[in-house]
């Protein structure tokens, strides 16, 4: 085989390993083998040697086009998706912990110490499976004193004009809190309608000298269980569904 010939095989596979690289590399190459002195070994040393380049400028054009958008630096971490936040006010009291219902009577709850006023800045109500929830939120720290009595009827006397007011539902409960104050930083509003199927009207009946009293209107028996949350720190009425 004469060396033009060589050459020109020696290029062909060049150019089917390597695919369409740049003329100006294919140019080198062959201008190397061209340039190249006389063979003086055994011609397999020259193949070998032909085989090495043309091995080393497939590598080049490879590594060259090799996709950088799938090349991470070493040590980079791997992005991770982000934590979802916590929702407001943290996980809900386990059911096994909460008070049993109180379907006659009346109950206490307390805390102490408590500041002299505790300022009522929000009252809310929610319905859940089992139990219709009023929650009043304090702002300054929990009220020391509250009392609630459940009652017939849903009449309830404003205090102290003396005056009464008739709440929807069929049963009432009270709730007396004492050592609080529902206008200093309360903006909502003193009597809401729930619409809900069990705690149906929650009505301001007072809030005189320290004393804050609230009358639900409860359709049905006035089941209720009462405690104290803190974070922020709420007392939470749940009224049993019928």
């Amino acid at each position: 085989m004469t060396n033009e010939n060589f050459r020109r095989e020696i290029g062909q596979v060049f150019d089917d390993m390597a695919g369409s690289p740049s003329g100006a590399l294919r140019d080198r190459v062959r201008s190397s083998l061209s340039d190249a002195p006389a063979q003086k070994g055994p011609f397999w040393i020259a193949g070998i040697a032909a085989a090495l380049l043309a091995a080393i400028a497939v590598g080049i054009v490879v590594v060259g086009n090799f996709p950088r958008d799938r090349m991470q630096p070493v040590g980079a971490p791997a992005s991770s998706p982000t934590a979802s936040p916590t929702p407001p006010g943290g996980s809900p009291t386990p059911e096994s912990n909460l008070p049993a219902f109180v379907c006659a009577g009346g109950s206490a709850v307390g805390t102490s110490p408590a500041p002299a006023v505790a300022f009522i800045d929000a009252v809310r109500t929610g319905t859940h499976p089992g139990y219709d929830r009023l929650t009043i939120e304090f702002q300054n720290g929990p009220a020391g004193n509250v009392e609630l009595q459940i009652q017939s009827g849903t009449k309830f006397t404003n205090s102290p004009r003396g005056d009464q007011v008739t709440l929807a539902g069929d049963n009432g409960i009270l709730v007396t809190i004492r050592g609080a104050d529902l206008h200093t930083s309360y903006r909502g509003s003193t009597d809401l309608k729930t619409g809900y199927a069990t705690l149906v009207e929650v009505r301001q009946v007072q809030d005189f000298e320290g004393v804050v009293q609230l009358g639900l209107g409860v359709s049905g028996a006035a089941c209720y269980r009462a405690f104290l949350l803190s974070g922020p720190d709420r007392l939470v009425i749940d009224v049993k569904a019928q």
